[in-house]
C-alpha cells in the first residue's frame, strides 16, 4: 500500500514512517512542534526538517525557560545562523512563545492545554484521497483562536492544524497508507 502522497523523498519519509501523527504528549517536544509548524508558515515542512537538528542547537532544545530569557544578543546570533530561518518575526515569536507556554504552565501542563481541544484523544479520521484533508477544522480555528489571547505568536488556524496532525491529536494518514492503522492502534494503546 502507498504511503500519504506527500512523503516522497527524505527528510520527508522517515519523517512521516516514524514521527507524524503518533500522539505525542511530551511538553517540551509539544513546544518544539509548535514553534517548528510557526516557522514553516510559507515554506515547505522539508525545509524545516532540514534545518530542525540546527533549530534544537540555536534555541537550546526548546528549553522554554531558556528560550523566554532571550534578548538582543541572542536575537543577532539567531538572525545571522544560516542553519535556520532568520527572519525576525518568527524569532521574536519563538522567544514570545517561551515566555507564553511557561505563563501557560502555572495552571497546566501543555499536553493538557493541547489535548482538551480534541478531548483528550485522538481523532480518527478516514480519509482516502489527499483533497479530503482540511487545512484547518473548528478544533484548529479555536486552538488558535486561544493561543493568540494566550499572547502565542505565529498559530493561525492552519498552522495549529499542522500541530494536531504532526503530533497525532488527528490521525490524516490517508486509509490507504499502512501508517494510518499503525497510529490508529497506537492511539488505542495496541
Amino acid at each position: 500500500m502507498p504511503r500519504c502522497p506527500w512523503a516522497t523523498s527524505e527528510p520527508a519519509l522517515t519523517y512521516h514512517d516514524k514521527e507524524w501523527g503518533v500522539p505525542l504528549h511530551d511538553d517540551p517536544r509539544l513546544f518544539e512542534f509548535l514553534i517548528l509548524e510557526g516557522a514553516q508558515a510559507g515554506l515547505s515542512w522539508v525545509t524545516i526538517l532540514k534545518k530542525r537538528e540546527n533549530y534544537r542547537r540555536a534555541f537550546d532544545g526548546f528549553h522554554a525557560e531558556k528560550v523566554a530569557r532571550y534578548g538582543a544578543r541572542e536575537v543577532k546570533r539567531l538572525l545571522n545562523d544560516p542553519g535556520i530561518v532568520r527572519n525576525r518575526l518568527k524569532i521574536a515569536a519563538t522567544i514570545q512563545n517561551a515566555g507564553s507556554l511557561l505563563a501557560l504552565q502555572e495552571a497546566m501542563s501543555l499536553d493538557e492545554y493541547l489535548w482538551q481541544f480534541v478531548g483528550g484523544k485522538p481523532k480518527q479520521n478516514r480519509w482516502r484521497k489527499i483533497n479530503q484533508v482540511p487545512d484547518r477544522t473548528a478544533e484548529s480555528d479555536a486552538l488558535s483562536r486561544d493561543l493568540k489571547e494566550r499572547g502565542f505568536k505565529f498559530v493561525g488556524t492552519t498552522i495549529c492544524y499542522a500541530l494536531m496532525q504532526a503530533t497525532g491529536m488527528v490521525n490524516d494518514h490517508l486509509v490507504t497508507c499502512p501508517r494510518h492503522a499503525e497510529v490508529r492502534g497506537l492511539s488505542e494503546g495496541d
